[in-house]
Parts: structure tokens; sequence; C-alpha cells
């Protein structure tokens, strides 16, 4: 009986140790619970082609999964799944992701009904569930998403009356109910563009509703309103219908000579009758600004507005009509891309690499003679802009925002590399390429245009592209480029946080350069790390952590690909594990038969000045 005590007594303890741990790892944040709510999605919906095969129930960070985008403080904003063929229903779950700022599960085959717990998610700006197979009635819910701008519901299978509540929410720009079995009267909609064409019991030949156009203007009349107009005298129903057919006929004649004569001129900006109702066009989750909207943001492409320039163009300060901070991409080899349809097909493939370290495309814009690409604005600059910055007025970055910085680029470059489908590989890994939010988290940018413009290249690429003093030895002397060059890359930039100067630096002397890798290899080799260190910072850095961040650089920066880490090991030994055993074993193959390929101080310089294509290497991106 005793033991039978004593036995209860620790399996109560157990399930007691078991909640109070179940709630210990929940963070302030309310992380954990959010990656409770994406498992919950996950298990509700039939996933034949393993997109969410990353979603890990064990993780507490959901940041790093496909198609999950978090905000700086660590909570998951954005959720991105469009046509990826998913079926199944939608979790209630949902309802806890209440930081959610955008929800796209377009082009699927999900069915069931909305979950009225979406309402929950006061933050939630975009909802996009069309060309589904949801059915039931709209929740009234939605009503309570005040902040909500765009609500596409259409392409379904949803039955009932539209909801009331909806006439609360007066941010609505868009809402889409369109070919859906609503009825029922219409309420009053604050949204600029109101479609319900395609709901047969709303839009039957009984009807006395138009929905035969997208409205511009808010619907603002209920169906007893058009009844009482209906007492007016035959004659005044004549003049109508006559001045309706006249005024449609010349709009139509309209219409037509300003497509002729717009295909004539060959303007810059194609014409889309889409754009005058409805500038929110998508592709995916991405939006396709009209060339007039950027052309109005940057105050016509001026150069007071030029954020820096680079190999893929130029990028230019943005402010949208809602006062958004952009920062336009004006790609200059354009002709390079292909077709329109190649474009966009590439960028919704780079889009859909979404990190919270890496830098999010919001849209695109793509005319016959422009491509332009759309991101947010990084309020603190490159990494390279905030080195050596202190004659702006800015203090330079400290040790502790450093290191930061390095986490934050290799759980980038990690995701590249190791999560994202298909891999992608930066090839221009460098501070200036490294740009800062408002949080300084580091946020790796231009990771797809490499991508972009060499999608007709073979896998074996022959124009070397990066910066000098980035660029691997291999991908130099033969054109083709890996993971390990990114690597190498990334080492350079640990050595730029440390010492505060670029890859290559001008000696005091005249025409004199000087390679960061070779100094600081020679300064390691001699025990004079002192030296190494940005002088900024004075002695406010830890020496412990500025050694191993030095040997990690020397790590990345091996003249030989096979001898580099991966960059998920590279984040082990930045967060402290396993870097003495790989350091050990580096010392241990500079054996007398390995050292005529790779001596420990062989000098990058040398070998830059023997390269015959060094020449060929061009600038990708400059400071912003």
């Amino acid at each position: 009986m005793e033991r039978r005590k004593s036995l209860l007594w620790k399996v109560g303890l157990v399930v007691l140790a078991m909640i109070e741990v179940s709630y210990s790892t929940l963070s302030p944040s309310g992380v954990n619970y959010e990656v409770v709510a994406l498992i919950a999605i996950k298990n509700d919906l039939e996933d034949p082609y393993n997109v969410l095969e990353n979603w890990d129930a064990n993780s507490v960070d959901p940041c790093s999964w496909r198609m999950v985008t978090c905000s700086p403080d660590g909570y998951v904003s954005a959720l991105g799944l469009p046509s990826m063929s998913l079926s199944g229903t939608l979790s209630p779950g949902i309802g806890n992701l209440t930081n959610l700022q955008s929800m796209l599960l377009q082009n699927n085959d999900i069915f069931g009904p909305i979950p009225a717990v979406i309402g929950k998610l006061q933050k939630l700006q975009t909802l996009d569930l069309s060309i589904n197979k949801l059915s039931g009635e709209i929740p009234s819910s939605l009503g309570d998403l005040r902040n909500l701008n765009y609500l596409r519901l259409n392409n379904n299978s949803l039955t009932g009356s539209i909801p009331d509540s909806i006439s609360k929410v007066e941010s609505l720009t868009l809402v889409d109910l369109s070919f859906n079995n609503l009825s029922g009267p219409l309420p009053k909609v604050f949204a600029r563009t109101f479609k319900i064409v395609g709901n047969p019991l709303i839009c039957g030949l009984a009807s006395q509703n138009n929905c035969s156009v997208v409205n511009p203007e808010p619907l603002s009349f209920p169906p007893d309103a058009i009844k009482d107009k209906s007492k007016s005298g035959a004659k005044h129903h004549v003049a109508v219908a006559f001045g309706a057919s006249l005024g449609g006929a010349f709009l139509l004649i309209t219409i037509g000579l300003l497509l002729w004569w717009r295909y004539r001129q060959n303007q810059l900006i194609f014409f889309d009758v889409n754009d005058q109702y409805d500038l929110e066009v998508r592709l995916g989750h991405l939006r396709r600004y009209t060339f007039k909207e950027i052309r109005a943001a940057t105050n016509h492409f001026n150069t007071k507005n030029i954020l820096g320039k680079g190999g893929f163009g130029i990028v230019y300060k943005g402010r949208l009509k809602n006062g958004t901070l952009v920062a336009v991409k004006r790609l200059k080899d354009y002709n390079a891309i292909g077709g329109e349809i190649q474009f966009q097909t590439e960028v919704e493939l780079i889009s859909l690499a979404v990190h919270r370290n890496l830098l999010r495309l919001w849209g695109f814009c793509s005319t016959e003679n422009e491509r332009l690409l759309v991101y947010p604005y990084m309020p603190n600059g490159s990494v390279a802009s905030r080195l050596k910055d202190n004659v702006h007025g800015r203090p330079v970055l400290d040790w502790s925002r450093r290191k930061r910085i390095a986490l934050g680029t290799a759980r980038g470059l990690v995701y590249l590399h190791e999560q994202c489908d298909p891999k992608i590989i930066h090839r221009d890994v460098k501070a200036a390429n490294i740009l800062l939010d408002e949080h300084f988290e580091a946020v790796v940018g231009d990771f797809g245009l490499a991508k972009l413009l060499d999608h007709r290249d073979s896998h074996v690429t022959t124009a070397v592209r990066g910066t000098v003093g980035h660029i691997a030895p291999e991908y130099l002397s033969t054109g083709q480029s890996s993971e390990k060059t990114d690597v190498f890359g990334f080492g350079i930039l640990l050595l730029e946080l440390i010492t505060g100067h670029k890859a290559v630096d001008f000696g005091r002397g005249t025409n004199q350069k000087g390679v960061i890798l070779d100094s600081v290899k020679e300064l390691h080799q001699e025990g004079k790390l002192n030296l190494i260190v940005d002088k900024d910072l004075k002695s406010d850095y830890d020496k412990i952590e500025l050694e191993e961040m030095v040997k990690v650089a020397l790590l990345c920066t091996r003249f030989n690909p096979l001898h580099r880490p991966k960059m998920s090991e590279v984040l082990r030994m930045l967060e402290g594990d396993g870097l003495a055993e790989k350091w050990d074993q580096s010392q241990n193959i500079e054996t007398p038969r390995h050292k005529s390929f790779e001596h420990p101080l062989q000098r990058y310089s040398d070998f830059l000045e023997e390269s015959t294509l060094m020449v060929e290497a061009m600038e990708l991106s400059g400071p912003r």
C-alpha cells in the first residue's frame, strides 16, 4: 500500500512538473502559443507536397519556418501559403495568432467553414481566402477586424447573407465576395472596391442590384432604395435608359481609342483596366504596383532620394500614398531578365523565401522597359554605413550589436542554403548588403537578385558577380559558385564587423592597398588581437568573444572550399557550440602535403593579383 502511494505521489509530481514545464516554456512574447497554433493549422491541412515539412511541433521559434514571417520581437506577423495545393480545413487555432497582419491562403483546395475565431486577429490587414472550396456563412466576427484593408473571399461556395458587421470596418479598401452563393440585402461597405458579381441570389435576373461592374465607390444603398426609385414616371426611365446607352457607347469608344493610342505610342505604363479600380492586384502574396505609383512615390526618381547604387541598379527611397516608406530598386539589367511572365515567375519564387533575417519583397512593377522591386525601408541603413559612421553624428555599432548582426546574418544564410527550396546562393555577402531594421536586427538584402538575373544561365556561372575582397578564390578562378562561396563572404563580413574596415582598405602609402584577411591572419599568428579590433570600440568588447569570432572568420575564409564549414555549423560556433573542435581539426589539416595548396599565411592579395578574372568582378550593390 505504501509503495502504491509512493508511486502515485511520484506520478503526481511528474504530472505537476510537466504542467509547470509546459507553462514555463511559454515565453513572455507568446511565441510558443503561436507554435501550437501553427501546428494545429498544419494538422488540419492536407499537404501533398510537404511545403510545411519544416514546421516542427518541438520548436520554440517558428520564425525560421517556411511561409511564416515574424516581427522583430518574435511574433508571427504573416502567413503566406498561396497556390500550395493544400486541402483540408482551417483550424480554429488561427485565432491564437493574435499578431497576424497578413494571411494569404488563396488558390488552394481548402474546404469547410471560415472559423469565427478569425475575428480575434485584431491586427489583421490582409485576408485572402479566395479560390478555395470554403462553404458556410461569412462569420459576423469579421466586423471586429477594425484594421482590415483587403478582404478576398471570392470563388468559393459561401452561402447566407453578407454580415452587416462588415459595415463597421471603415479601413476597408477592397472587398471581393464575387462568385459565391450569397444572398440577402447588401450592407453599406466602406470599401472603394466592392465586388459581388457571380452571386445568383444577389445578382440574378430578378434582382434589382447592378452587379455587372466593379463599383469604384462604396455601396451605400440598400436594395429597397432602388425600389423606391421605380415609382418615378415611365418617361424618366426612358430618358435614363437612353442616356445610359449613349454614355456606355461613348465610354466604349473612348476606351478603344485610348487602348489603340497607348499601343501605338509604346508607353512605359501598361494600360490595365483593373488599375482604375483594383490597385491591389497581386501575384501570390506580392502587390503589383503601377509605374505611376512608383514614380510618384520616388518623386519621379529624384536623385535626392537615391539610397545606393550597385551592379543591379539604383535604390531609391520612396513614400507611398498611405505614407509607408519603401525602398525601390530600379533594375538596370532588365533586358537580361527576359519577358514579363518569366520576370514575374522568378520574382514570385524569390518572394517565397520568408525569414525574419531576410529582406522581404513587398511587390514589383513590370512594364515593357522597366523592372522595379519594392522593399520595406530599413531606417538604420546598412552595416557598412554604420561602421565608422560617427562622422555623421550617429554612434558606431557597439560590440553586442555587432555580435547580434553576425548571428542574424548567419541565420538568414542558413535558411537560404538549407531550408529554402530551391536553395539560393547569395554570392555577394558583405556589410553593404546587410541592412538594419528599426531594432538593429540584421536583414540580408539582395539575396535573390543574382538568381533573378541569371535565370537563363546554366548551373555553371561564367560571369563572376561579387565585390573584390569578398569573392572566394574558387569562384574567382573558375566562375563556379556554391554555398561555400557565401561562407567565405560571411567570414569577410565578420572581419568587417571586428575591424570596422572594408574588405580592401587603402593603406597610408600612395596606391597601397591592404586586404583585411591578410592582416588579420598575420596579427592572429602573432597573438596581437588588440590590433585587430575596431579602435572606435576602445576597450568596450569581450576579449574571449573577439578571439572566438576571429577563429570563426578564419575557418570561413579557408582557400579550399572543402575545408570551410557549412553555414549551420558556423551558426552553432557563433552560439558557442563546437568551435574548439573545428579549430583543432583545421590546425591538423595543415600538414606538409597540404601546404602547397593552402599555407596558413598564404596571402589573399597575392591570389587576387594572379587571377585573370579579377577585372570581371563587379560590385553588385553599394551602401544604402
